[in-house]
């Protein structure tokens, strides 16, 4: 092969290389397109697990069942009925008998507790916020569910791209190593040059094989939270989700929505009212309940006598009700305090992502308009050097490492983005 020929040889090899930063994107409208498949966007994989996953399913009946406890919490208690047989020998007259025309007498009582007024309304309270509290886990189940699958997303993108970006250098090592075993045979390369490029192509093979054990534990943790089997097929992960524009990222605003809409925060107001309507219950409990009720008493076949009766309790055990009442004030006052330690926890966590969103969009610009037209002017650089055997092999290597870093260090960027975006939208409770 003459000088001229490998020159043009190694020019291919860089094009090649140049070039590589635009094949993703390429690759994205013609990847691994699994028709009826979910996987290739977010939205496919958020509409799957938000009929089929059996966590948040679990969490909806529960819900579901809290609610249901509402009318029974304020209904009245049953009424009781009450019968008595008495003088069933009538008077030592005749044998025992239960039959109530022969015995001397059949009282019968019908019976209602009562609450004390305000209870039972209460007590239906308490049940109605305990339910917006379940609504609140339920719906704080399905953040975090697609909070991690909207991660896992972001990860097999990455791990997608990645694999890819491997794959090019693979097959532009091959290229370099040709080149080089023509430059040896020519004499004017030394034969570390052949090695070094098959070094970097068993390299190449073994982060291929590393990025395909990734990516299956990614499918299976995907699969996992979609209810199927860790096998099943998934689409390939085609695109990124546009991130928001700075503007709709303003930390005092979105406070104001963490506030407002975070499922935790909302269970825990819920938590609260129901600790209020608790410690009201304990105090209404210094008043006593009623039994009321009506007899008819029964002699022979005839109704002859008609009796009223009312019953209550005697509050007597002071000790007792100001400890319950004590404890109401003491859960009460556990309920605030763990809202608004839940409260400064989400509104740190709010902070970091917000900072970790615009520092991910920030090295993505500097990686795409500053780092990697640097490593490509590098790498043109020692490809002339090389050609005019001014420059060794490792050199050329080097080039090609930095641009390859370039390269990751956006992609990085971009899938770091999109996990810090996951993670803001998980404390709000809805989609930015």
């Amino acid at each position: 092969m003459t000088r001229r020929t490998t020159g043009q040889a190694l020019r291919l090899a860089a094009l090649a290389t140049l070039l590589a930063g635009s094949l993703p994107a390429a690759a994205e409208s013609h990847a691994g397109r699994g028709d009826g498949l979910p996987g290739a966007s977010i939205e496919s994989l958020l509409d799957y697990a938000r009929t089929r996953n059996p966590e948040l399913a679990a969490m909806r009946y529960e819900a579901e069942a809290a609610g249901e406890r509402v009318a029974p919490a304020g209904a009245l208690p049953d009424p009781k009925f009450r019968a008595e047989l008495r003088d069933i020998t009538r008077m030592g007259e005749q044998k025992a008998t239960l039959s109530p025309s022969q015995v001397g007498s059949t009282k019968y009582l019908l019976m209602q507790d009562l609450p004390w007024y305000g209870k039972r309304d209460l007590r239906r309270e308490i049940a109605e916020q305990e339910a917006e509290g379940a609504k609140g886990r339920a719906h704080g189940t399905w953040s975090e569910i697609a909070g991690r699958l909207k991660a896992a997303h972001a990860q097999r993108y990455y791990v997608q791209r990645n694999a890819e970006l491997a794959q090019e250098i693979l097959d532009l090592m091959g290229r370099l190593e040709k080149v080089a075993q023509a430059r040896y045979a020519g004499g004017l390369a030394a034969q570390q040059d052949v090695i070094r490029a098959q070094v970097e192509q068993t390299a190449m093979r073994n982060e291929l094989l590393a990025l395909e054990n990734e990516r299956h534990h990614l499918q299976a943790r995907v699969n996992a939270l979609l209810a199927r089997p860790a096998q099943a097929p998934l689409a390939d992960a085609e695109r990124l989700r546009p991130l928001p524009a700075p503007a709709r990222l303003d930390a005092a605003a979105l406070e104001d929505r963490l506030r407002a809409k975070n499922p935790q925060l909302f269970a825990a107001d819920a938590q609260i009212r129901a600790a209020e309507k608790g410690r009201e219950l304990a105090y209404k409990n210094r008043y006593p309940d009623f039994t009321v009720g009506v007899s008819p008493i029964q002699y022979q076949s005839s109704v002859r006598e008609w009796e009223l009766m009312v019953e209550l309790n005697i509050p007597l055990q002071q000790s007792s009700r100001r400890a319950q009442e004590r404890e109401s004030e003491a859960m009460l006052a556990a309920a605030r305090a763990r809202k608004e330690a839940t409260s400064w926890q989400l509104l740190g966590e709010l902070s970091e992502n917000l900072g970790g969103i615009d520092t991910a969009r920030r090295s993505e610009l500097l990686a795409s308009n500053q780092l990697l037209p640097q490593a490509e002017t590098s790498f043109r650089a020692a490809l002339a050097g090389y050609e005019n055997g001014k420059v060794d092999f490792a050199t050329l290597l080097d080039a090609q490492r930095q641009i390859r870093q370039a390269k990751q260090n956006r992609l990085k960027a971009q899938v770091e983005a999109q996990l810090r975006l996951a993670e803001i939208e998980r404390l709000l409770g809805e989609e930015l």
